[in-house]
């Protein structure tokens, strides 16, 4: 079971974290500025797999976002890194050759894409074309909803002459 994952940039900035397990917010702060402190300072030549405490971390850089999970010690370190690639692969086919930027100013959809592809720090879903088909509906709830309607429109109504 995945802890945590965090996406943090070449220069240690932050771009999202979702966690899995309950921390304290300011043992949260720690853990992410004491990981992001370790991998930004090993060589790109060095295995992507750390023990640290007591669980296992698996990272893998894209570009210039490096994409870093934590899972239990007995965890496979392979299929964590499935999973990572599977979650790039989701947010390359959304935005199209996803960049730092993309995750920046659409953090809600690679949040909500993160939600649809996993669940409790499991794998819920496999399939790349069912989450973005439920990224897709969400798209269309919310243009839908960003246009302003009258009450009586809300309710059915036509206004008309």
């Amino acid at each position: 079971m995945m802890q945590f994952m965090l996406l943090f940039s070449r220069q240690g900035k932050l771009r999202l974290q979702k966690w899995y397990m309950a921390y304290p917010d300011k043992t949260k702060k720690k853990i992410v500025r004491e990981l992001v402190t370790m991998v930004l300072s090993r060589k790109p030549k060095m295995c992507s797999f750390l023990e640290w405490k007591e669980v296992k971390v698996v990272y893998k850089r894209y570009a210039s976002l490096y994409f870093c999970c934590a899972v239990e010690p007995d965890d496979n370190e392979l299929l964590t890194l499935e999973i990572i690639h599977r979650y790039v692969e989701l947010l390359d086919k959304y935005f199209g050759s996803v960049c730092e930027l993309d995750i920046i100013f659409n953090f809600e959809k690679a949040y909500f894409m993160l939600d649809e592809f996993m669940l409790g720090g499991e794998v819920q879903e496999t399939s790349k074309k069912n989450v973005l088909k439920a990224i897709a509906a969400q798209d269309l709830l919310q243009e839908d909803t960003d246009e302003p309607k009258s009450i009586l429109e809300e309710m059915g109504f036509t206004v008309g002459s």
